[in-house]
């Protein structure tokens, strides 16, 4: 096998990484404490959330929808082409995390998730083909799943579902006239593009992922039918990381110099695909640097516009110029093609199981506080699933920090927000956003995340002595035994004491 300097490098920091941050996992008989979490969806985030809780000693439960095989979520429902395009140092949904290159596969991905699902244990902690219906308290405050009491009680839900659910796959005028294939981006395993001419219609992450399938697969053309115009970043692992260092989350009077240095060195003689309304920190960029590429050896070409209905032969497209709105006018043109690719993304994944107070307005999600936790409520932690769009990561280090805020707020009464205060944090810093096109938490970098957190330790003088175990999964013995000394106390002085062991 060839020596890589770099990757051996990586290799040596991922060990690192492991040792020094990873939760030791459970032994197979040992018995663990309270909180008891209920964390709903066995995806990346759900099997990481679970084996932070365990690793810290805490029980869980974790309820999938699906069998077995749904185990990484929507990585377990690509396809088999499709991969990382952020670099897998912005990929560590756990520290034991060990990647063997810099844009694993999905083969990879969904591996490393099973991997750390049994590392941690959780086969005989995971209920499949169980549905969330509804999450509903007792009068104790003890949360039960489905009113099934045969689950037990949990003092904590972490609802994981992610953001993508089943696959959009609209129905289009026309459709039954074409006579060709018609395929969505999620179901290419097993099918060819060799030879064919493939429309791909959409154009985001989904359209990514349509585009690795035809690059795989040797079409002889690809035509992307686009109704806007989105952020095209390079895959470039630095790039990606200085872009999320705008802390503020959104456009400011320095916005300009990252989209004129995409527009010079990246677009180059591509710039017409840039967006004019939209700055880059309105909305989710894709990320992909194959497309250009491609555009430029004749081998790809890029449309904006709106769809008009199928052809026999193709689609009816309006083709729009630059600058015109969605549905604005537009000259109407026939694209032909063999193979129709719909990347037209996938439905959100409902929350309706929630109790519905907490979506009361106007403190409804992502208006939450750090965007997870509704202030109705602190013992709800919607990890990874109200977010809208950002640049960053959602497969990073911040699901262990939400999951430990969490155990935090359960464990030490003294560290739980109130529901007061956690309004005004979020009209604070929707006061902060007032100027954002997009709205205070429609739109965030992965800096002001971690703003967002730090903000929420050092507000409170309480949680200064969680911050090693809120931020690494350090010391959590020490912060738990303050917290008895202080119940103690609380206890002397005639306060009441809420039971959390």
């Amino acid at each position: 096998m060839e020596f890589h300097p770099v990757l051996w490098v990586y290799s040596l920091i991922q060990w690192f990484l492991d040792k020094l941050f990873s939760p030791t996992p459970p032994s197979p008989k040992a018995a663990l404490g309270r909180p008891r979490i209920a964390i709903i969806g066995a995806g990346l985030t759900g099997v990481s959330s679970a084996s932070h809780c365990v690793g810290h000693g805490f029980d869980v439960t974790i309820f999938e929808a699906g069998d077995e095989k749904s185990i990484g979520g929507i990585w377990s429902r690509v396809n088999n082409t499709s991969g990382l395009q952020i670099h897998s140092i912005m990929y560590r949904f756990h520290p034991s995390i060990r990647w063997a290159d810099g844009y694993p596969d999905r083969q990879q991905i969904v591996s490393q998730i099973i991997q750390l699902w049994k590392r941690y244990g959780l086969q005989e902690r995971t209920r499949f083909e169980t549905r969330v219906t509804s999450v509903q308290q007792d009068r104790s405050g003890r949360w039960i799943i489905n009113n099934d009491l045969s689950f037990g009680y949990f003092d904590g839900v972490v609802a994981a579902v992610g953001t993508c659910g089943d696959p959009k796959v609209p129905h289009m005028p026309n459709q039954e006239a074409f006579k060709g294939e018609i395929f969505h981006s999620s179901k290419l395993d097993g099918k060819t593009a060799a030879g064919k001419k493939v429309l791909i219609i959409g154009g985001g992450a989904s359209a990514v992922e349509a585009l690795e399938f035809v690059v795989h697969t040797n079409a002889a053309s690809t035509t992307v039918l686009a109704r806007s115009d989105k952020w095209i970043i390079p895959r470039n692992a630095l790039v990606d990381m200085l872009l999320a260092l705008n802390i503020f989350g959104q456009e400011t009077i320095f916005s300009w110099i990252p989209e004129t240095l995409l527009k010079k060195l990246f677009y180059r003689s591509l710039e017409d695909l840039a967006p004019t309304s939209g700055g880059l920190f309105t909305e989710t960029p894709m990320v992909n640097s194959d497309i250009f590429r491609q555009i430029r050896n004749h081998n790809a070409e890029w449309l904006r516009g709106d769809i008009v209905g199928f052809s026999e032969n193709g689609i009816r497209f309006r083709q729009r110029a630059k600058g015109v709105p969605k549905g604005g006018p537009g000259r109407e043109i026939e694209v032909k093609g063999d193979m129709v690719i719909m990347a037209t993304g996938y439905q959100r994944p409902s929350l309706s199981f929630l109790p519905s107070e907490v979506f009361e307005e106007p403190y409804h999600p992502p208006k939450w506080y750090l965007q997870v936790f509704p202030p109705r409520n602190v013992s709800i932690c919607c990890n990874n699933c109200t977010y809208v769009n950002a640049i960053g990561t959602v497969g990073n280090y911040h699901i262990g920090i939400y999951t430990r805020l969490l155990l935090m707020f359960l464990v030490d009464p003294l560290a739980r927000p109130q529901e007061y205060w956690m309004k005004r944090w979020i009209d604070m810093t929707s006061f902060l956003k007032s100027k954002a096109p997009t709205g205070a938490f429609d739109f965030f970098t992965y800096s002001e995340l971690i703003y967002w957190f730090v903000f929420c330790i050092a507000i409170n003088p309480f949680r200064w002595k969680w911050a090693p175990f809120v931020f690494f999964g350090i010391g959590s013995v020490l912060p738990k035994e303050i917290v008895r000394q202080e119940d103690q106390i609380r206890n002397g002085m005639g306060m009441t004491k809420r039971h959390h062991e």
